[in-house]
């Protein structure tokens, strides 16, 4: 009995020492920015893009993810020092190519992107009991545009996956960049999700006929009902 307390008591003591290894010592951050207009170029925040780091130095590598926010932007504050190979990938533009990269400190990343779809001239207004949305689209890929929608959520990160209510058309062609687009919500078909008196927020998007491919966005407007 007394070795198997000595024994215990080892066991104990070796599970509870300290951990010597140095925590996260860098950052990584950076925007997703419209290599035309400049602006940033706006995600979902759900199903949205994301962007893939493998840490050089070890095999197998294990890829991290790394969650864009749907206003272009993302940041990682728990990285080691060290070069990894950055990409962002499932994403709203034409594929851009991996890059390494040396994280240390709080390192920018910026990534140029051309998004597959521009949302031009958009303007989402409350017109007496309905929600008008007008709108023209910049297609610059030859694949179709599949669909377009104008969504509605009591959050700011609204978006075709996180909504309460919807108005989208299927397209399926070649848009015109000319075509003014409409789409609409009527308020009291939809007030037990939009409730008169209370504020909510609109955003228009689309998305092209990719399978990977996420929807591109106008920024979101907020309407009092």
């Amino acid at each position: 009995m007394k070795k198997m307390i000595i024994c215990m008591a080892a066991l104990v003591f070796m599970a509870c020492e300290k951990d010597n290894y140095d925590g996260p010592n860098a950052a990584l951050s950076g925007s997703f920015i419209d290599a035309e207009t400049k602006a940033l170029v706006e995600q979902d925040i759900i199903r949205g893009t994301t962007i893939e780091i493998a840490e050089h130095g070890y095999d197998p590598v294990e890829k991290q993810i790394l969650i864009v926010k749907n206003d272009g932007t993302y940041a990682n504050s728990l990285l080691f020092a060290n070069t990894y190979t950055v990409q962002p990938v499932r994403g709203n533009f034409i594929d851009v190519a991996p890059q390494d990269v040396q994280i240390s400190g709080n390192t920018t990343l910026d990534f140029t992107v051309v998004p597959y779809i521009r949302i031009k001239e958009a303007s989402i207004v409350k017109n007496g009991t309905t929600v008008v949305a007008t709108f023209k689209l910049q297609q610059n890929v030859t694949t179709h545009v599949k669909k377009i929608g104008l969504y509605a959520h009591q959050d700011s990160r609204v978006g075709e996956p996180m909504r309460f209510v919807a108005a989208e058309s299927e397209i399926n062609a070649v848009v015109d960049p000319n075509h003014v687009y409409t789409l609409s919500i009527d308020l009291p078909s939809n007030s037990s999700q939009l409730k008169p008196g209370k504020s909510y927020y609109f955003r228009v998007g689309a998305v092209i006929d990719n399978g990977d491919a996420k929807f591109n966005y106008a920024p979101v407007v907020q309407l009092d009902i």
